[in-house]
């Protein structure tokens, strides 16, 4: 049984996985989106989601343990400057782990992790955008509508 086995080791000691984890996140927060297998994506997420949670007070103590972390001056400045104040008002949930195929050459199932906030195909889809776009059902009910439009604006001025 696996009872309090939560933690998925990747066939690594620990010194190892620490390192790997810490080198991963570091690259995600410096180009906000990695492609690796889909057991690192996921290990990844638990690792890096607390550290985006303590970025969001900016204090020295905060610094310092998320330096702990990733042991990287660039990922450290990079994720209180820039990524922090996109996610301030977000719960949690800052990153995206999708599903993108098998690798050629061992068949292992890749995804693609991101974070959530810098993601700009998917905020120009996002349901705001899409609420204020008009549906169109045709063109012969859209050229009929089209005269009784102003009337209607007339009515409301007066």
């Amino acid at each position: 049984m696996r009872h309090n086995k939560a933690i998925n080791h990747l066939g690594r000691q620990s010194g190892h996985r620490k390192a790997m984890l810490a080198n991963m996140a570091s690259s995600l927060i410096l180009h906000k989106r990695i492609t690796t297998t889909v057991a690192k994506a996921k290990a990844l997420k638990s690792y890096v989601e607390p550290l985006i949670t303590k970025s969001k007070e900016d204090t020295t103590h905060n610094r310092r343990v998320v330096f702990s972390y990733l042991k990287d001056k660039e990922a450290v400045s990079e994720l209180f400057r820039t990524v922090a104040p996109k996610v301030a008002d977000r719960p949690g949930g800052y990153t995206r782990v999708l599903h993108i195929g098998f690798r050629q050459g061992d068949a292992a199932e890749m995804a693609l992790i991101e974070l959530v906030d810098f993601n700009e195909a998917a905020l120009a889809a996002s349901p705001k955008a899409a609420a204020k776009k008009s549906t169109r059902r045709s063109r012969a009910k859209k050229a009929e509508a089209a005269p009784e439009a102003p009337k209607a604006e007339e009515q409301k001025a007066e």
